[in-house]
């Protein structure tokens, strides 16, 4: 089986039976959507919530940008928007302080910012295995839609 792999701050689809795989998921958030009757899939690899001026040079960094792309992306492979799910995974907490300002938690604003977009475009959440502070590897399948998600502290398992 092919596996197409997702660098920080980037995008990919992927089309039956191909794996889309993203490594070091730690305050980013992996997106993965799929339309399950096309078997067009696409993964973002979030790194933060919103995008300002450094969104026209990548676009893919920030959630309100990288997920309409990424939809945009899999409707050019044939995948329809109003079929589409999604299922996340990252968001952890990685550095604890006494002062948890907004500025350091960038994990869960990451989660929060994916989910807004998600909302806003109309594609619901099936699962989630977001928060934490444990780093994660995700390999997002285009033949069923299952997140297999591989942590040090908590093993393997599959959303």
């Amino acid at each position: 089986m092919n596996i197409v792999k997702v660098g920080m701050a980037d995008l990919d689809t992927a089309t039956d039976p191909e794996i889309l795989r993203t490594v070091g998921l730690g305050s980013c958030v992996g997106v993965a959507i799929i339309d399950l009757n096309t078997k067009v899939a696409g993964l973002a690899h979030v790194m933060l919530p919103i995008a300002g001026k450094e969104a026209v040079e990548n676009p893919a960094k920030f959630a309100d940008t990288a997920i309409p792309l990424l939809v945009e992306k899999m409707r050019n492979n044939g995948a329809i928007q109003n079929r589409m799910i999604a299922k996340l995974a990252g968001g952890a907490q990685m550095f604890t302080t006494l002062n948890q300002s907004d500025l350091i938690r960038i994990g869960p604003r990451n989660v929060e910012a994916v989910k807004q977009t998600l909302a806003r475009l109309n594609i619901p959440i099936r699962a989630e295995d977001t928060g934490g502070n444990s780093g994660r590897t995700i390999d997002f399948s285009s033949v069923d839609g299952s997140l297999t998600i591989r942590t040090v502290s908590q093993g393997v398992k599959v959303i």
